[in-house]
């Protein structure tokens, strides 16, 4: 769908597998610039190139005329079609110094982050052409360029990308949505991250991994309950731990996931991360005021 005059998004359902025999219906975003040739920003699953080819063909663009594939981290949803884009466009890919390891070796990914289903969801390790620090700012044609934000948190090579022009920002995951599964390596990271971004001026559009994309005062809004979620689980983490300092990580995240309404099943080890990230800063107890 059409966002803004330069901006489409493709939304990309996929399945997650918690456990032998249950899965997670997930979808994610992939967004289009066009302009004099194409920025593409996240591509997905390991599926999900026909998706964005037929899109693209739909609206009279050649898929080759991607000529930079930008990954805001390196996630499996994020990454899993870069090798087909690639090989079906002959583009860049680019993607911040931090996540370029597990980019270019998805092996070792999976060794450090394992997901049952990985190899369903990403193809194959690709070269990154381009590595990426924030501040810098990617020429697209035409007078057009994206701002690059490091905002790590959800990983540590998570980027937003700033298309000024439009007052649009990809923020990736770096935005938690409230009441949705907490999936984050480093919880004060992220809260600097997202007050980074709230300090940009003359956002409009709000174009999330995870959400819809948004337009208008929800924008600031929408950051603002993120950094509330971020303390929300907080605050039972940190209850868990007052009650009974000798807590398992696995008691404190069912607690959390009872006191929140979270599906049971969707307990799996990178969620557990997100509550250990909690328990190593357990000794505060507003994460907003540090």
């Amino acid at each position: 769908m059409q966002i803004t005059k330069n901006i489409h998004a493709i939304k990309i359902p996929f399945k997650l597998l918690v456990s032998p025999g249950r899965t997670l219906d997930r979808f994610v975003y992939a967004y289009l610039i066009y302009g004099k040739g194409i920025c593409l920003i996240d591509c997905g699953v390991a599926s999900s190139k026909n998706i964005i080819f037929d899109y693209l063909k739909k609206t009279g663009r050649d898929p080759k005329e991607i000529s930079m594939l930008v990954l805001t981290h390196s996630h499996p949803d994020h990454i899993g079609g870069s090798q087909a884009v690639r090989r079906g466009s002959g583009c860049q890919v680019a993607a911040h110094i931090d996540a370029k390891p597990w980019i270019e070796d998805v092996e070792c990914q999976f060794k450090e982050r394992p997901i049952l289903n990985f190899h369903s969801l990403v193809e194959g390790s690709v070269e990154v052409d381009l590595v990426l620090r924030d501040g810098d700012n990617l020429d697209l044609g035409d007078g057009q360029t994206i701002k690059v934000v490091h905002t790590p948190g959800h990983s540590r090579g998570s980027v937003s990308l700033l298309l000024k022009d439009d007052g649009a920002l990809f923020s990736g995951d770096a935005i938690p949505i409230e009441g949705e599964v907490p999936i984050y390596e480093d919880v004060l990271s992220s809260i600097r991250s997202i007050r980074k971004l709230r300090r940009i001026k003359g956002l409009e559009v709000l174009l999330a991994s995870w959400d819809e994309p948004q337009h208008g005062d929800c924008v600031y809004e929408l950051m603002d309950e993120g950094l509330r979620y971020f303390q929300q689980v907080h605050e039972v983490v940190h209850q868990a731990k007052i009650d009974s300092p000798s807590i398992s990580v696995k008691e404190v995240c069912a607690r959390v996931f009872r006191n929140l309404g979270l599906p049971k099943n969707a307990m799996i080890p990178i969620v557990v991360k997100s509550i250990e990230a909690h328990l190593s800063v357990s000794g505060y107890q507003d994460l907003l005021g540090v």
